[in-house]
C-alpha cells in the first residue's frame, strides 16, 4: 500500500479543496507560468467562450513581446506556448470548433515573432508549432470551414512561411480542403508563379551576401523563395490529388536525374501502377554503380523490380547493398525470400563476407548488431591494430555486447578508445577514458590468456610511461 505521503492524485484529493487552493495560491506567487495556467483553468471552468477570450489575450501579448529568449529562459516560453496550444485543442476546439480553428491560426502566426527572438537550437519550439499544424488539420475537419476560404488562408500562410512553420500544411488540411479547396489553392499557386518579376535597377539592388557565383541580392532571395514555395505547394497538391504527372512537372528535366528525386518520382509512378515508367525514371539517373548505396534510390529500384516480376534482379540488388555497406536490413530482406534451408547457407556466406570486409569498424558494427558475437570478437582480436579509437559511438556499445562472453575483445576495444583519447590529448574525453580503464580492470580477472597482447598490469604501466604527465586523466582514473 502506497504511503499517504506519496505524491499522487488520491493523496492530494484527501487534503481537501480549500487546502489545495491555498497551496496553489502559494505556489503561484512569483511564478508567472503557474499563474497563467491557473487563469486558463478558471476561465475554462466558466465557459469555453471565456477561455477563448483569455487565450486570445495571451497570444496577442506573446506576439507583441520583443525580449530575446535564450536557452536559459526558453523553458518558460515553451511551457507558455504548450499551455496555450493544449487549451485550444483540449477545451475550446472540442466545444467550439470554429473558435478553436481561428485560435489555432492565430497560434501558428506566432511562429514568426517567436522564432525571431528565440534561441531554438534544441528544436523544441519548432516541435510545438509542427504539432500545432497537425492540430489545425484535426480542428478544421470538425469545424468544416468553406474550402475556398480555407484555401485562401493556406495560400497566405505558405507565402509567409519564413521559418518553415507551415511545412506540412497541405497534407494536414487535405481532408478539410477537399477537391474544391485543393483545386482553388492550386490555381492560386499557378497564378503566383505566372506573376511578372520586377527586377530593381542596378543602383537599387540590395547586396545581402556573397556566394560562389558572386554577390547575392535581396531580390534574388525573394524570387527563389517564391519559386520554391510554388514548387513545394504544387507537389503537395499533386500528391493530395493523386496527380503523378503534375508532381513530376515541378522538376526540370536535369533535376529528375538526381537519384533521390528520381526515387521519389518512381515511388509515385509505382503507386499509380506505372511500374515501367518508374523503371525508366530510375535507369535515367546519373547514378554511379558501386560505392556506398543511395538507399532511397536502391530501395525504390528494388520495389520496382519486384513490381515488374524481376525477382532475381531484386535479390541481386539486395545482396549488392549488403556487400557494399554491410546493410543488415537488405540482408534480412534477401534471406527472407530464399527457399527453406537455402537461407542458412546464404547467412553463413554473408557473415564470412563481413569478417573479410575492408572496414573493420563497419564489420564490427554489423556483426554485433546482427548478432554474431563470436565472429565480432574474432575479427577484433585478429585485427586489433586496425581499431579506430575515435569510433566510440560504435565501439562503446560493442564492448558492452561482448564483455561478458568475450572479455579480451571488449578490452582491446576499450584500450583503443583510451589510447586515442590520451594520444590525441582529447581532455574532454578523459572522463570516458577513465571509465573505460576501470571497465578493463573489471574484465581482467576473466581473461586467462592475453595471447600476444599486453596483460592488464603491463598496459597500465605503459600508460604511466607514455602519458604519466596527463594529470587530469589520472586524477579521474584514480
Amino acid at each position: 500500500m502506497a504511503s499517504k505521503k506519496t505524491l499522487n492524485a488520491g493523496n492530494l484529493e484527501a487534503l481537501g479543496a480549500a487546502r489545495l487552493a491555498e497551496l496553489l495560491i502559494e505556489l503561484s506567487e512569483g511564478n508567472a507560468t503557474v499563474k497563467r495556467r491557473l487563469r486558463l483553468e478558471l476561465a475554462g471552468a466558466e465557459s469555453p467562450a471565456e477561455l477563448a477570450k483569455e487565450i486570445r489575450k495571451r497570444l496577442a501579448t506573446i506576439a507583441r513581446s520583443r525580449s530575446f529568449v535564450d536557452w536559459q529562459n526558453r523553458k518558460s516560453l515553451v511551457d507558455d506556448l504548450e499551455a496555450q496550444r493544449r487549451a485550444i485543442t483540449d477545451q475550446v476546439a472540442k466545444r467550439m470548433p470554429a473558435e478553436g480553428l481561428d485560435l489555432m491560426w492565430r497560434f501558428l502566426e506566432l511562429a514568426k515573432p517567436v522564432f525571431g527572438r528565440s534561441d531554438d537550437s534544441s528544436g523544441i519550439i519548432g516541435g510545438i508549432f509542427r504539432t500545432a499544424v497537425s492540430d489545425l488539420g484535426d480542428i478544421a475537419r470538425a469545424a468544416e470551414p468553406d474550402p475556398r476560404q480555407l484555401a485562401d488562408q493556406v495560400f497566405r500562410s505558405l507565402t509567409q512561411n519564413d521559418y518553415g512553420q507551415f511545412d506540412g500544411f497541405i497534407q494536414a488540411l487535405q481532408p478539410a480542403l477537399g477537391p474544391a479547396g485543393l483545386e482553388h489553392l492550386k490555381q492560386r499557386m499557378i497564378a503566383l508563379s505566372a506573376e511578372p518579376v520586377r527586377k530593381p535597377a542596378a543602383n537599387e539592388r540590395q547586396e545581402v551576401g556573397w556566394g560562389s557565383g558572386g554577390a547575392v541580392y535581396a531580390d534574388e532571395i525573394v524570387e527563389r523563395s517564391r519559386v520554391g514555395t510554388v514548387r513545394l505547394a504544387l507537389q503537395d497538391i499533386a500528391d493530395a490529388q493523386g496527380d503523378v504527372d503534375s508532381f513530376i512537372a515541378q522538376y526540370e528535366e536535369p533535376v529528375r536525374k538526381v537519384p533521390k528525386i528520381a526515387a521519389r518520382i518512381a515511388r509515385r509512378l509505382l503507386a499509380a501502377d506505372r511500374a515501367s515508367e518508374a523503371w525508366e525514371t530510375l535507369e535515367a539517373t546519373e547514378h554511379r554503380p558501386g560505392g556506398w548505396p543511395d538507399y532511397e534510390w536502391e530501395d525504390a529500384r528494388i520495389d520496382v523490380l519486384e513490381a515488374l516480376r524481376r525477382g532475381d534482379e531484386a535479390q541481386a540488388a539486395r545482396w549488392s547493398c549488403f556487400e557494399r555497406a554491410l546493410s543488415a536490413r537488405h540482408l534480412r530482406d534477401y534471406l527472407k525470400r530464399l527457399p527453406d534451408f537455402d537461407d542458412f547457407d546464404a547467412e553463413q556466406r554473408a557473415l564470412a563476407y563481413a569478417e573479410r570486409h575492408d572496414s573493420l569498424i563497419q564489420a564490427v558494427f554489423f556483426l554485433v548488431s546482427w548478432p554474431s558475437l563470436e565472429k565480432a570478437a574474432k575479427i577484433v582480436i585478429q585485427r586489433a591494430k586496425d581499431l579506430d579509437g575515435n569510433q566510440y559511438e560504435i565501439l562503446t556499445p560493442a564492448t558492452e555486447a561482448l564483455g561478458s562472453k568475450y572479455p579480451l575483445a571488449a578490452t582491446l576495444m576499450l584500450r583503443a578508445m583510451i589510447d586515442f583519447s590520451l594520444t590525441q590529448s582529447r581532455s574532454s574525453r578523459y572522463g570516458h577514458a577513465a571509465r573505460h580503464l576501470r571497465t578493463c580492470s573489471g574484465l581482467a580477472p576473466a581473461i586467462s590468456d592475453y595471447g600476444a597482447f599486453e596483460t592488464h598490469d603491463a598496459y597500465i604501466n605503459r600508460l604511466h610511461r607514455e602519458h604519466g604527465r596527463k594529470t587530469a586523466f589520472w586524477n579521474i582514473a584514480a
